[in-house]
């Protein structure tokens, strides 16, 4: 039986594999976690790896915790006791070298990185090999593919810069001959070992530093490609000839080496029949990349030298054309876009015409593989049979080969390429048409996919295409009423509106052949017609603008029949018609089309006060999106001296918006529907907005200390910005009533955190600073000096708490820009350029508030921002906070450096190793002095990325972290 110094381990990892109770469970893994960070692991480990009756599961853990410990805790072993250790890891590793494989690649990692750290070990690769012996020759591949990848990983090893460098030429640039030798003599040592895929993965991770011209003038090369013959080595030697590629990617370079490599892969050309016949899927996606990655990395030597890479690109071409089931096709797409990219650089003009039969043929094969399956039954209701995930996975290819298609279109022409498309559809006429009846269409497969090829390619037609156009228009209005064609032909039409507009003569049929899709049974033609609708509306508005009031009694006959998306895409295209009108007449058209719509925004709010069920708030919040697309979409021009006619209809409509906020405040999605129509206003009409501004402004307000919605404070920034001093035709007393208002929401801000904590109103917190952020932009000479930005700083540090990144983020950058107002580059410099602005504060006077302000709060925002960069912050959030402690470096370097010093003193006993915090200040000191703030920065994130790797991610959760100040606000 195991000795008793590891038995509560076994138990413990007994009960997390058992069907314990939750709270069982939750004791044995703080167990666990506890038991990591021991020194006693250390024995421990080693005794269940050699303890014969221990279970697999047990060593795989104790492998698992030991390498744990060799990254985070090897300062837990005297520098002199090393040796021991590795010998002992050795010893272990030759127990395994057979596998389980699961431990056996652990034991490598950890002495990977017992190597790495051991610097004074320098014969690591013989010595390795020598006591593992030749029979572990799987045991030594392994390792030797580990190290490299650790090697490059080193930064979660606590090693400098420096160290790190020279140690991976030690182990890396200075092995790779010995490498070199040992992969060929293993190669040749049998016949299993040539085709043995831990061969081929060395090889993959050795190019990383053994040039792939030595690969390839080496025996290893047929070893390689060889391998591609072997089932037992494809996957590992595709992997290896695309590694291989990617270090050729410099073909000026590379030229000799791609002399070599490429008669060696055309010759592999005939596996791509071989796999297809075969049906081999992973076969032919194999061949499929080694096939298409080389053309990614020779697309410069293939448009310089056409005719001697033609063979590539037709095996490329064929991998295409003989992917039946779609599974490989999907590998060439970055190929054929970057080929597309280079031919047709004016300068590889000979290329391109040598490839376009290429292109003309993918065109062909792509609008082959866009068929939809033939149904297996006597219907085609589910032509999927019932796979959803098939289904899907097929929507999206097919937008992606629609991709492929447009590239096609910029080589070859779109005239050619739509004239493909032109020709199946009229093929499909000709043989079909007269056989389709209304229950049903034979083949319609293919006519569907030239119509879905035409719909993809139709933001490369020209609006003064002559060729094809003029034929495909009336075919496509003609199509039978299948559902999938109707669908894919009203979508098409939508594509093309840009071309409709400058042919009027063909937009009559195709808006009647689109609004007759508003009654179609299938809900999907439905939706297309409004998308379409849509397009139609935005390019033809000039061509509609006449049938404005039809065009409106169709509206409302419509509206309330469709799903939401469809009467969004819908009031988009009715709102593009209605912004063409003339400036004297959009007063009325917006009374006629909005008027209903507001109308029913009352109804619906009376409903959805009584009734307040998700339904009924759905209903009111979609009708706020539909008056939001026509403030945003209706933008007339008016001199300034005019009244702006749609500002005019706004104004009558704002105290019903006002009302509805009144009587939702505890709902914030309808705030923010409503909130997000006022910011429409303000961006739309600009300064023109100004009569609107007073009572606009109270309602933020009250609607602000009533809900507590963020969403009020998008629209505050927005005044803010758009009424800032400077700005053309913005009155004094204006930007300073701004300012006041701004004031106003800050104060209720500050009283909200006074009563709730950071971590209630996370989403509240990111749109304050947000508007912080502009209002140190617009308004620092006033804000600055202000009585509220020392409690605006305090609730910044307060915030940093939070572990969200969108607040996180916004705040750090607040705390960022207004550090930034202590030195002589402040994010936004605007003094003297204040047109309205009476004598303002100078440069040197905000510097010395701002530096007034850190001495006061500067130890808080060190301790919070480092113990966020140690215990909570997400990794996004780093780079922001330590260019905080940066920035107070800069300005306040020894007052900072004591603040840093005493954070590092208060955390728990145990976690920063011994003589660390004196490294640490020793280092920051020197980079402080030498002034040089990017080795700083590096200094302070490999401090706090390793403190956490130890004590806090991913083996425990947010211990030792100092606890926070609950901000106050007396004001």
């Amino acid at each position: 039986m195991a000795a008793d110094g590891f038995a509560p381990v076994l138990a413990a990892l007994t009960t997390m594999q058992s069907s314990a109770d939750q709270a069982r469970k939750l004791q044995a893994h703080t167990f666990l976690e506890a038991f990591q960070k021991s020194p006693e692991a250390w024995t421990s480990t080693h005794t269940i790896l050699s303890s014969p009756d221990v279970p697999l599961e047990a060593k795989l853990f104790a492998a698992t915790t030991l390498k744990g410990k060799i990254i985070y805790d090897l300062d837990q072993i005297p520098r002199n006791s090393l040796l021991q250790l590795r010998d002992s890891l050795l010893l272990a590793l030759s127990e395994f070298r057979s596998g389980p494989r699961p431990i056996r690649t652990q034991l490598c990692v950890c002495l990977a990185n017992l190597a790495i750290q051991m610097t004074e070990w320098k014969d690591v690769l013989p010595y390795v090999g020598s006591r593992l012996g030749s029979s572990a020759g799987d045991c030594i591949l392994e390792f030797l593919q580990v190290l490299p990848e650790e090697v490059t990983e080193g930064r979660k090893i606590n090693l400098t810069d420096e160290d790190l460098f020279s140690r991976t030429k030690e182990l890396l640039g200075d092995n790779t001959p010995y490498v070199m030798t040992l992969l060929v003599q293993y190669s040749k040592s049998s016949a299993s070992a040539a085709v043995n895929p831990r061969l081929l993965e060395c090889m993959t991770a050795w190019l990383r530093e053994i040039p792939a011209a030595d690969i390839v003038k080496s025996p290893l090369l047929d070893v390689i490609v060889n391998g591609l013959s072997s089932d037992t080595s494809f996957e590992a030697s595709v992997d290896c000839l695309c590694a291989i590629y990617r270090d050729t990617m410099d073909v000026d370079e590379s030229f000799e080496t791609i002399q070599l490599l490429y008669p060696k892969i055309v010759a592999l050309q005939p596996k791509i029949a071989e796999a297809a016949d075969q049906q081999d899927t992973d076969a032919l996606k194999g061949i499929t990349r080694v096939f298409a990655e080389a053309g990614e990395a020779w697309v410069v030597m293939i448009v310089r030298l056409p005719d001697e890479f033609r063979g590539l690109i037709e095996a490329i071409l064929e991998c295409c054309a003989r992917d039946q089931d779609r599974e490989a096709i999907s590998l060439t797409f970055l190929f054929w876009n970057e080929f597309k990219q280079m031919i047709t650089v004016e300068r590889y003009e000979r290329a391109r015409a040598k490839f376009g039969d290429i292109f003309a043929k993918l065109v062909d094969i792509m609008i082959k593989h866009l068929e939809f399956p033939s149904p297996e039954g006597p219907t085609d209701i589910d032509l999927f049979g019932g796979d959803r995930v098939q289904e899907e996975k097929f929507r999206e290819f097919r937008h992606a080969m629609g991709d492929v298609l447009k590239d096609c279109c910029e080589v070859i022409t779109v005239t050619e390429c739509l004239g493909k498309a032109f020709n199946l559809i009229q093929d499909w006429v000709a043989t079909y048409a007269s056989h389709s009846t209304a229950n049903h269409v034979p083949h319609w497969q293919q006519l569907e996919a030239p119509l879905f090829a035409m719909r993809a390619m139709g933001r490369m037609v020209s609006p003064e295409e002559s060729v094809v156009m003029h034929q495909l228009i009336p075919l496509i209005v003609q199509i039978p009423d299948h559902e999938k064609l109707r669908f894919q032909a009203i979508m098409a039409l939508g594509r093309y509106t840009e071309w409709t507009a400058q042919h009027p003569e063909f937009l009559q049929q195709q808006l009647n052949f689109v609004i007759a899709g508003f009654d179609h049974p299938s809900g999907e033609v439905v939706r297309a017609s409004a998308l379409a609708f849509r397009f139609f509306g935005t390019e033809c508005r000039k061509l509609l603008k006449e049938h404005c009031v039809p065009l409106h009694r169709f509206y409302e006959s419509i509206l309330d029949k469709l799903p939401q998306v469809s009467q969004d895409d819908l009031t988009e295209g009715v709102s593009y018609v209605v912004s063409a009108q003339p400036s004297e007449r959009i007063y009325e058209t917006l009374k006629l089309y909005c008027d209903p719509i507001v109308e029913r925004l009352k109804i619906r709010a009376n409903h959805a006060k009584i009734d307040q069920n998700e339904i009924s708030l759905h209903a009111l919040s979609d009708t706020l999106i539909l008056l939001n697309i026509f403030t945003n979409n209706v933008q007339p021009y008016y001199a300034p001296t005019e009244e702006n006619q749609a500002v005019k209809y706004c104004q009558e409509i704002l105290p019903v918006l006002s009302a509805v906020a009144d009587n939702f405040t505890d709902n914030v999605n309808i705030l923010e529907r409503i909130c997000k129509c006022w910011r429409t206003m303000i961006f739309s009409y600009r300064t023109a907005v100004f009569p609107l501004l007073a009572d606009l402004a109270n309602q933020l307000a009250k609607g602000f200390q009533d809900s507590r919605a963020g969403c009020f404070l998008w629209v505050t920034d927005a005044i803010l910005r758009e009424f800032a001093d400077g700005q053309e035709f913005v009155e004094p007393g204006t930007t300073e009533a701004i300012y006041a208002f701004f004031e106003q929401q800050a104060i209720a801000f500050l009283r909200i955190m006074d009563q709730m904590s950071p971590g209630d109103i996370p989403d509240v917190i990111e749109d304050f600073f947000r508007l912080l952020i502009d209002a140190l932009i617009y308004y620092n000479h006033q804000f600055i000096p202000a009585a509220i930005c020392g409690p605006t700083l305090s609730a910044a540090i307060a915030s940093l708490v939070l572990q969200q990144e969108g607040p996180l983020i916004m705040t750090l950058h607040y705390i960022r820009d207004f550090l930034s107002y202590g030195t002589d580059r402040p994010t936004s410099s605007r003094f003297g350029e204040m047109s309205n602005a009476a004598r303002q504060p100078s440069a040197a006077e905000l510097q010395k508030i701002v530096k007034d302000l850190i001495v006061i709060q500067g130890e808080a925002l060190v301790q919070r921002t480092l113990a966020g960069m140690m215990f909570t912050f997400p990794r996004d959030c780093l780079q922001d906070a330590s260019g905080i402690l940066i920035a107070l470096f800069e300005l306040m370097p020894q007052q900072t450096a004591l603040w840093f010093g005493g954070t590092i003193a208060t955390l728990p006993a145990g976690s920063v190793k011994t003589g660390e915090a004196d490294k640490i200040m020793n280092n920051i000191a020197a980079k402080v002095q030498e002034g040089d703030m990017r080795k700083l920065k590096a200094v302070l994130q490999d401090f706090t990325i390793s403190y956490r790797r130890r004590n806090v991610a991913p083996r425990d959760g947010l211990l030792g972290a100092p606890e926070p100040a609950r901000f106050r606000y007396k004001g």
